[in-house]
């Protein structure tokens, strides 16, 4: 028997690593107790497995250990029948084996039904040994009869290994199981049977299931499994039962079990396409989704509700709302598979009945005990965003809902809202004023930075009655507080002084004491109390109740503080393009004027908790510049007033094309079939993806047979030589990489006139390899060849090395040796491209700890060639938008994003410069949570510069 064909064994563990003699052995089978027999039977198995079989304990074992009656140790004697070497060196059964089939024998006609049925277990794994087989086989048959239901499961199972595999020892098995079937009552024993009918004798389990056909729904979970595979299989050919089928499998949608109902309308759905199976499937994988309480199962079931709307997306259109309420689970990758399909059925006769429903889940969001709150309503806003954007009529109806959020404690729903309010106020002109209103109201609820730059951008370009401008500046007059800001701030403390000035006069006494106090460098100084009084009152200075723009400038966020300023400006200059009342112009623009001074006076002042810094105190100048200099510079008020809207309707423009230009590509890959169009046959192309419902196309997708197939040559640069040329034995291996193992096929030639005997093909792991299982021994014959697979198990994305050497029994029983090259494996086979947004990017970026740095070393003169380069030979996507980085430049700055198959994330950063000698300086840094992915990927771009090409 090949080792291909070899069974697979039952793995025992080895509680220790000492392995006694053989004599120890021998003596604790004959003496020892059954606790110390079933021990020394471990032992002995686990050496087995090891390559030692140790021949000579075969009869002791059979002499001392096999009449016992302890079920633990007849359990470790089967194990051990399985591993033994049951025949001699010319491949006869050995004369022993006759006893241990006498002994099987025996213990198939045991009363005891435990025996029986883990006897019958055990012979489905020695189902390749015919001569252990054939004595056994009638009172296999007898088992059939028993009346334990236990021994009759294991018999059926027993009985089809054996005819897979020798039909000739039982030829009427078809006939005996049809029989039992009939008769059988037990649910298990009936499946066993009609499992066995399906795999070896098709025609009679369809017999079987029309004989039966109304009995099938209320039958057991188990056989309605097998009996719709059964039919899925049979359906696949020219059937006449196809109606009665559907009919079953219709029923079979309101079965109890869940996985029954899974696979009815998985089913259903490939023999039909009929719009009533297809919404009778579709509610079926709804219901599911709202019983089931396995998360992970739900999202499997929403992937194949998914599949199916792609396809009859039509037909599932007025079941949105049933879609809906799988909203209200409590997983949030639940929801947002939920809300994705919900999007893709949207049309402008059900948008509206959508919108009400999320406006609805919204305001639940608001109750303190609603579950992961805040997420759920980034994601329901999110939601709304893309409906109001796609569908204008219900955008008037969802922003005022929406713009109660900007005072949201959880910045990012806030800040969606602020990029819904401003898209939507760039494409809906006619509702600009009402959402402006709204704006000016909210001003004084909203409490993060950035939510305010975004609603004060939206207030300077679309503001644009006079009106509208004069309620903005009284509403951030209030947001501001008293205005200068300093001198306020001042007269507070002043205030604060004086009373307590006062308070000493009525007779409390201040002392003066001095403290030792540490300062930065760690010399001492003296503190008064005098000092540490003071510092407390500007303290409670601080900390006093503000407006909420106040607060965020005193806390020093003057970047807010500058898109203040830029926002009067605009104010200012439209208010002067719009009124001829001079008066009111020059009051207008002297207080926005008061406002910008006092943002840099207070900024420099000691109220602040960090001074303003030069960038802020530029602009602010800018604008005040721009302002008093009101008349004279209209390139300027050009820029103000135009230019930026102009780029925010352009950034729109671009996103919509890119969005209509992905809509184009898939549905340019939707594939149309012509009436005229040859006839393709699966069996004679290559196997797709088309029926995604198609057995065959689940198993090609789990096998990865859709994946593209390397070519030739393509393999043969996966070979390593391990060998040389002129050793006693040429090895070389086939490295294949298949999801988390690493399988290495190698090939050993003999390259001696001799028989080498004992050959053992020894291999260690530097890494985070392990190897699975060590290969077995092997004789080889002069000058053949031998073919000897190892599985390796990868456990993280880091280079690891393979080494070992070949070991084999020369002349006089000399122990000889050939050392075998290294193989390194290449961390990319387990990175891929992949995508996130900015946020997370930066998030990840902060967080990651590990950080690897490679100085830029090439010949190439293009920076984009060279980013091209880097993304090519370390599996990375490039996330900086393509007009980013467009254009001709001698700098080119760009994130780069990559994630392994355990899930580990991989970010890169590329500051590139091009010299005045037509040179590329800079470097790539590299950060990851794993210190390997980082120094992996560092010297992957290092062995990518050398000839600008990355390494085979």
């Amino acid at each position: 028997m090949s080792s291909s064909e070899a069974s697979c064994y039952t793995v025992v563990s080895e509680d220790n690593s000492e392995t006694p003699s053989t004599q120890d052995l021998r003596s604790a089978l004959q003496k020892g107790s059954d606790e110390v027999k079933v021990d020394t039977l471990r032992k002995i198995i686990v050496s087995t497995i090891n390559g030692n079989a140790q021949p000579t304990l075969l009869m002791p074992i059979i002499q001392y250990v096999m009449p016992s009656k302890n079920k633990a140790l007849k359990k470790m004697l089967h194990f051990y029948w399985e591993v033994c070497p049951k025949y001699d060196d010319n491949g006869k059964l050995k004369q022993e084996m006759i006893l241990v089939v006498n002994a099987i024998r025996n213990d198939l006609q045991h009363p005891n039904e435990y025996i029986r049925g883990s006897t019958l277990r055990f012979l489905q794994k020695i189902s390749r040994d015919q001569e252990l087989l054939e004595p056994l086989i009638p009172t296999c048959r007898s088992c059939l009869e028993h009346r334990h239901s236990y021994v009759r499961k294991n018999a059926v199972f027993a009985v089809y290994n054996i005819y897979r595999e020798f039909e000739h020892l039982i030829p009427d098995a078809p006939e005996l199981i049809e029989t039992f079937l009939a008769a059988e009552s037990d649910a298990t024993c009936k499946r066993n049977a009609f499992v066995f009918l399906a795999n070896c004798a098709m025609p009679k389990a369809v017999q079987y299931i029309v004989s039966v056909m109304d009995q099938i729904p209320s039958m057991d979970e188990l056989l309605q499994m097998s009996i719709i595979e059964v039919i899925r299989l049979d359906c696949k050919g020219d059937t006449s039962h196809k109606a009665r089928y559907i009919v079953v499998i219709s029923e079979l949608l309101n079965a109890s079990s869940h996985a029954v109902k899974y696979e009815a309308a998985t089913t259903l759905t490939s023999l039909t396409q009929n719009p009533a199976a297809v919404k009778a499937a579709a509610a079926a994988y709804i219901n599911l989704v709202s019983k089931e309480s396995d998360n992970n199962a739900k999202i499997i079931v929403l992937d194949r509700l998914d599949s199916l709307r792609s396809r009859h997306g039509h037909i599932l259109d007025g079941m949105i709302m049933d879609i809906l309420q799988l909203v209200t689970s409590s997983d949030l990758e639940v929801r947002r598979k939920a809300l994705s399909i919900v999007l893709s059925l949207t049309t402008s006769r059900n948008v509206e009945e959508v919108v009400l429903f999320l406006k609805k889940q919204l305001q639940r969001t608001q109750d303190q005990d609603f579950d992961k709150a805040p997420e759920y309503r980034q994601l329901l806003i999110q939601t709304i965003h893309v409906c109001a954007v796609k569908f204008s009529e219900v955008a008037a109806t969802v922003v005022h809902a929406l713009m109660d959020f900007l005072g949201d404690s959880n910045n990012p729903s806030a800040l969606d809202v602020v990029a819904f309010v401003r898209e939507v106020v760039e494409k809906f002109p006619q509702l600009r004023q009402t959402i402006c209103d709204k704006l000016i109201q909210t001003l004084s609820e909203i409490k993060s930075g950035k939510v305010y730059r975004g609603v004060l951008w939206i207030l300077g370009e679309y503001a644009e009655s006079i009106p509208e401008i004069q309620d903005t500046f009284q509403q951030l007059r209030k947001v501001l507080g008293e205005i200068p800001i300093l001198a306020s701030e001042q007269r507070l403390l002043d205030e604060s002084n004086t009373e307590d000035g006062e308070k000493e006069k009525d007779g409390e006494v201040k002392t003066e004491s001095h403290k030792p106090k540490v300062l930065a460098d760690g010399t001492y100084a003296t503190e008064t109390a005098f000092t540490s009084v003071s510092n407390a009152r500007l303290e409670s200075i601080k900390a006093a109740a503000k407006p909420p723009l106040r607060t965020l400038l005193l806390g020093g966020d003057f970047f807010t503080g500058s898109v203040l300023s830029s926002t009067l400006t605009k104010l200012v200059l439209r208010h002067n393009e719009l009124s001829s009342d001079k008066r009111k112009d020059n009051a207008i623009r002297a207080e926005a004027m008061l406002i910008m001074a006092s943002v840099i006076r207070v900024g420099q002042s000691k109220f602040v908790s960090v001074p303003i810094d030069e960038d802020s105190t530029d602009r602010i100048m800018n604008c005040i510049q721009t302002l008093s200099e009101l008349e004279n510079k209209p390139v300027v008020h050009e820029i103000f007033l135009k230019d930026t809207k102009a780029a925010y309707s352009k950034m729109i423009a671009a996103q919509e094309k890119k969005a209509a230009e992905k809509k184009e590509s898939e549905k340019a890959k939707e594939v149309s079939i012509q009436v005229d169009d040859l006839l393709t046959f699966r069996q004679f192309s290559k196997k797709s993806a088309d029926d995604l419902v198609d057995d065959v196309a689940d198993v090609s997708r789990a096998t990865g047979a859709n994946e593209v197939h390397e070519d030739f040559i393509s393999n043969l640069s996966r070979i390593s030589q391990l060998t040389g040329f002129s050793d006693p034995i040429y090895a070389e291996a086939y490295v294949k990489i298949h999801g988390f193992d690493i399988l290495l096929d190698v090939l050993l030639v003999n390259q001696t006139p001799n028989t080498l005997q004992n050959l053992c093909l020894d291999f260690a792991t530097l890494g985070d390899l392990k190897l699975v299982e060590r290969p077995s021994v092997y004789t080889i014959a002069p000058h053949s060849f031998q073919s000897i697979k190892a599985t390796i198990k990868v456990s993280s994305t880091e280079t690891g090395v393979i080494f070992g050497s070949i070991l084999w029994e020369g002349p006089g029983m000399s122990e000889q040796c050939v050392i075998l090259n290294d193989i390194h494996i290449d961390i990319m086979d387990y990175i891929k491209p992949a995508y996130c947004t900015e946020a997370q990017f930066r998030s990840m970026w902060t967080e990651f700890e590990w950080e690897n740095r490679v100085n830029v070393t090439t010949t190439m003169s293009e920076p984009r060639e060279y980013l091209q380069h880097v993304m090519k030979s370390t599996n990375m996507s490039c996330l900086t938008p393509e007009g980013a980085i467009s254009g001709d430049c001698d700098f080119l700055s760009a994130n780069m994003y990559a994630r392994s198959l355990f899930g580990e994330d991989a970010l890169a950063n590329l500051s590139i410069e091009r010299t005045d000698t037509g040179n590329i300086v800079g470097h790539v840094r590299i950060r990851s949570k794993t210190q390997g992915i980082a120094l992996s990927l560092g010297d992957r771009i290092t062995m990518a510069q050398k000839d600008n090409k990355p390494p085979v």
